[in-house]
């Protein structure tokens, strides 16, 4: 590269023209413009605090009303262990992806893919980061469709039992309208608010099913075993559960794109308020999370449904309430989730196919994106399998053990030492995730696809 950049300027001085100077100034104008009008890096001026509900909305997916089920096919030690374990490893490498935002003096990676680029190389760091972080973040959101959807029917069915059945496609038709305004604020911090809301409701959803069970009281005739009869089942069953637990910890495919938010200067680096938020949100997340999956579990045990909604029928409003607050923190994740791929495909139609970074092509542009997650949506609406496949498949390499290989690339930590054992662990248990999950998941979907109609 520089031997390229010292020819070039030898050779501009030799023939330098006004002309020459004018285009070198319009390309870096327009870079700037781009800059300026994507989505990531547009505006740096967020507080610390932004980044803790930014998390606390990115993590705390609705992959916590699932966690008593994930736990009733873990059962009570493994169950506990995993979870306690992936709350360690994943604020582990969510600490090393906050180092290694800022380790270039005077670079800053606002991206996942521009640190992959910088562990990997050029080209195969995108190769190895994008089609990931796509399938997270995309996989995602139709998840979200379909849950948002699922939510607003179980709270129209729960108000009103007496009504004319909806069909399920209407509701997460009904669900997508609203993305299809919100997805038009142009930014991260313009949507600091939805986001705002997002977290506390995931707040209080998780409160009111870990309270509402206890108030429920173990259940008479509780068991603990698992629930299924053949070993090949249990098995399967587990390796779904470890999807879903993978998919609960993801919030790392966004975590450099929330820092990028945050001011930044040799003084005072962006990691310093950005950890605060990781740590509070980190301490939120514990707080939803292991009330949930263990009060859930030790009062419904193995007949906990899919959702620990479903197992708490009365109080109605109450249960109700709680869907709505899951509608409504949907609706944030939707949004933080979508950022980032808005960002990635209008830097491609920017800067590769070269359109004028304009409001119409936005426009255009996350209509599109959100018609597709919507009718993706409409037609597999198995929440529960889909889980665990795109858990296992994308979201244990991002979380668990991407920013580990990065580490060990960049930093080259001593051979046996801590860092290099800690990160090494990490790798192995990520892998074995990997691969295992997606098998669980598969298995799930075939056997609801058995019984499935479309459009139904």
């Amino acid at each position: 590269m520089a031997t390229l950049e010292t020819e070039a300027l030898n050779h501009h001085h030799r023939n330098s023209s006004p002309d020459r100077h004018k285009t070198i100034e319009e390309k870096s104008e327009r870079d700037k413009r781009i800059e300026e009008w994507l989505p990531i890096t547009s505006k740096r001026n967020a507080k610390w605090w932004y980044s803790a509900f930014h998390n606390v909305t990115a993590m705390v997916g609705a992959g916590v009303l699932g966690l008593p089920h994930a736990m009733s096919q873990l059962g009570w030690g493994p169950g506990v262990t995993i979870l306690v374990l992936s709350w360690i490893i994943t604020l582990y490498t969510l600490w090393q992806m906050v180092e290694m935002h800022e380790m270039v003096p005077g670079k800053r990676f606002d991206r996942y893919h521009e640190l992959g680029q910088h562990a990997f190389g050029k080209k195969l760091g995108l190769y190895i980061v994008v089609p990931q972080q796509l399938v997270v973040e995309v996989a995602t959101n139709i998840v979200y469709m379909v849950t948002g959807g699922t939510s607003l029917k179980k709270f129209h069915d729960s108000v009103c039992p007496s009504c004319k059945n909806i069909k399920l496609t209407y509701f997460i038709m009904i669900f997508a309208s609203v993305h299809f305004v919100l997805s038009h604020l142009p930014d991260f911090n313009s949507i600091s608010g939805v986001s705002l809301a997002a977290a506390v409701m995931s707040f209080s959803y998780s409160t009111i099913s870990w309270a509402a069970s206890i108030d429920k009281g173990v259940q008479k005739n509780v068991e603990y075993g698992y629930k299924s009869h053949s070993t090949a089942g249990t098995v399967f069953d587990f390796f779904n559960a470890l999807g879903t637990v993978a998919f609960a910890y993801a919030g790392h495919n966004v975590v450099l794109e929330i820092q990028a938010t945050i001011p930044s200067s040799p003084e005072k680096p962006s990691k310093v308020p950005m950890w605060r938020g990781v740590v509070v949100a980190y301490i939120v997340v514990a707080l939803c999370y292991f009330p949930v999956a263990f009060i859930g579990y030790w009062i419904f045990g193995n007949d906990v449904n899919g959702d620990i909604l479903i197992s708490l029928e009365k109080p109605v409003w109450l249960i109700a309430m709680a869907n709505m607050f899951v509608v409504i923190h949907v609706i944030g994740s939707y949004q933080i989730y979508a950022m980032p791929v808005f960002d990635m495909i209008e830097t491609l139609l920017v800067k590769k196919m070269k359109f004028e970074p304009t409001t119409p092509l936005r426009f255009i542009v996350r209509n599109v994106y959100v018609a597709l997650t919507m009718f993706i949506a409409i037609t597999f609406p198995f929440f529960d399998g889909l889980l665990g496949f795109f858990g296992g498949f994308a979201f244990a390499p991002t979380t668990y053990f991407l920013p580990c290989i990065m580490w060990l690339i960049i930093y080259k930590p001593r051979k046996f030492g801590l860092s290099w054992w800690t990160n090494w662990i990490c790798i192995v248990l990520g892998l074995c995730l990997m691969i295992l999950s997606p098998i669980g998941g598969l298995r799930t979907i075939i056997i609801q696809a058995k019984t499935y109609k479309f459009y139904s």
